[in-house]
């Protein structure tokens, strides 16, 4: 694991180590959680969009192949 030095304002430290104890957990593990959150959200939607587009080409709807006159599409509604 490596180290990291960030520079944070004193009353954001201090609010953070707060909520951090108050939530059992610490400052170092809540940045750690979110950057490997950040590091991985682009990866997810990705994923997320292939599923979509997966589940889009399953459920549309086909004609089996038959070629809807104008006139043929406006009478079904």
């Amino acid at each position: 694991m490596a180290n990291l030095t960030l520079t944070i304002d004193q009353k954001t430290l201090e609010k953070a180590r707060e909520r951090a104890l108050a939530e059992k957990t610490s400052v170092n593990a809540l940045v750690r959680d979110f950057l490997e959150k950040y590091a991985q959200q682009r990866e997810r939607i990705e994923k997320l969009i292939a599923l979509m587009d997966e589940i889009n080409e399953k459920d549309r709807p086909s004609s089996g192949g038959k070629k809807f006159s104008r006139e043929e599409l406006y009478r079904s509604w």
